[in-house]
């Protein structure tokens, strides 16, 4: 067709790639909700924002969830399964803490269409974490590396410090357990600001053995509130199999203040905190992650 710009061309090619490569890649997400109990599953307008969060991802981790008859998690699975064509599953530990006034749980959510959970496993150290992570092994055939192993944690912020070092602990017993040394944590690790210093990292592990990449940077602010700005939230992967396994610059926060033209005061209707993410890379060539629709458009333009 005659009038169209080679660099029109060009730049409508390179957005149907993006969106292709994007659309067929695995979202894993993880995200402090800051006592997400009944109550908070109650309010329709906070749910529904909370829905568009998660609704992005195949696989999310939340934290500090106090739930332990089900109902609010129901609710929240109840109204991602209306949301879209997925199916979402959860799967959650026990409650733990160090009083009643204090009890939380890990929860994940999943999209059963492209992950399976193949195994969930309670660490138990009491004099390690006073929520020791609730281990999950996931295996996906859309993705590069087909099974990996999330380990989440919600530290103490006083115990950050000790709590994150004996994450190398955890990483030891579960890389054994299912012969998977393909780990990835992520959590609120209160690891930054007072909680964390530059100085404490020699005493963490995770830090001083270079096979773990931390993926979330110092300087990045988890937070939503302007009275912080740190990096509490981190993800972190062992190894260059499953480094080479992320697509590049893709863990990041999610600002969804912006991305949905929010105000502060309903973000933090959900949380003071706002989600983490990062993507793992497809398994599939992208002619078979294209959409018919996509392939047909990206036709016309290179004819």
């Amino acid at each position: 067709m005659r009038g169209r710009s080679p660099l029109l061309h060009l730049l409508v090619a390179v957005f149907i790639l993006s969106v292709c490569r994007a659309a067929a890649e695995l979202r894993i997400c993880s995200y402090n909700v800051q006592n997400f109990n009944l109550q908070k599953a109650s309010n329709y307008r906070l749910i529904h924002t909370l829905t568009r969060v998660l609704g992005r991802c195949d696989v999310s981790l939340l934290q500090h969830v106090v739930d332990s008859g089900g109902e609010a998690i129901n609710k929240l699975l109840a109204a991602l399964n209306r949301y879209d064509d997925f199916t979402y599953k959860s799967v959650s530990s026990q409650s733990m803490g160090r009083s009643p006034a204090d009890m939380q749980q890990y929860v994940f959510i999943y999209r059963t269409e492209t992950v399976n959970l193949t195994g969930q496993y309670q660490y138990s150290s009491k004099q390690s974490f006073v929520r020791e992570p609730f281990v999950v092994q996931f295996q996906s055939n859309r993705t590069a590396i087909k099974q990996f192993v999330l380990v989440p944690l919600h530290t103490e912020p006083s115990n950050a410090v000790h709590e994150i070092d004996r994450l190398y602990d955890v990483f030891q017993e579960v890389s054994k357990k299912w012969n998977n040394k393909n780990v990835m944590f992520l959590g609120d690790f209160h690891a930054s600001c007072a909680y964390v210093t530059r100085k404490d990292r020699k005493n963490i592990r995770l830090y001083k053995n270079s096979n773990f990449s931390w993926l979330i940077g110092d300087k990045v602010d988890t937070t939503v509130t302007d009275a912080t700005n740190c990096a509490y939230d981190r993800i972190v992967v062992h190894g260059e199999p499953f480094l080479k396994a992320i697509t590049p610059f893709s863990a990041k926060v999610f600002n969804f203040a912006k991305e949905f033209k929010l105000s502060k005061t309903r973000v933090l209707e959900v949380s003071d905190h706002f989600p983490i993410e990062v993507r793992l890379k497809s398994s599939a060539p992208f002619l078979l992650q294209a959409t018919p629709l996509l392939l047909l458009l990206f036709s016309w333009i290179v004819l």
